[in-house]
């Protein structure tokens, strides 16, 4: 197990909840894939979380609530903004689960995600309504030591004929497993 799920139970290492407790920022930053990036001042958010209905900082005339009038095709993408967010989450790997494979499981994100682990790009996915997974394996630190997971989400102003959200607005999982299993 990890920090998420107990240890000892085998079915609770599949497809843990990996929700709870990741740090947010929207805009452009430089330098949070580095694993000693302090994040401190990002506000804690439970996924799922969709920043562009989040109310806009300045709210006057043209500004109401997370719409914004100004927006260059504002009608087709229901005046909601895109932009970059990042997110960012430690995690332990337990001294009893050294051997695992350890996969994250995203249900979707909007819509251009690059994802990095202690340091390494791990991949990317482009397109928010298809869930994915990365295997960390090979990236994670020794069982006990602290992982810092980074996604960066790019979500395009004018891509969509609708509103189609922005940020990992579908449940995150967290499975380790056997290295031997039957398909």
């Amino acid at each position: 197990g990890c920090k998420t799920g107990k240890s000892s139970d085998f079915m609770n290492k599949r497809s843990q909840d990996f929700n709870m407790g990741w740090r947010f920022h929207r805009d452009i930053v430089q330098g949070p894939e580095n694993p000693e990036f302090d994040d401190s001042v990002w506000r804690e958010v439970d996924l799922p979380h969709d920043w562009s209905i989040e109310d806009l900082p300045i709210q006057d005339s043209m500004h109401h609530g997370p719409f914004y009038k100004g927006l260059e095709k504002g009608a087709d993408v229901g005046y909601l903004g895109g932009g970059t967010g990042w997110y960012r989450k430690s995690f332990t790997v337990d001294r009893e689960d050294e051997d695992k494979l350890v996969f994250l499981h995203f249900d979707g994100v909007q819509s251009e995600m690059k994802l990095w682990v202690n340091g390494h790009k791990v991949g990317e996915h482009v397109y928010g309504y298809t869930p994915f997974f990365f295997d960390l394996t090979p990236h994670l630190l020794l069982p006990g030591k602290s992982n810092q997971i980074t996604v960066k989400v790019v979500n395009p102003e004018s891509n969509s004929r609708w509103f189609n959200g922005a940020g990992i607005y579908r449940d995150v999982k967290l499975s380790l497993l056997n290295p031997l299993s039957v398909d």
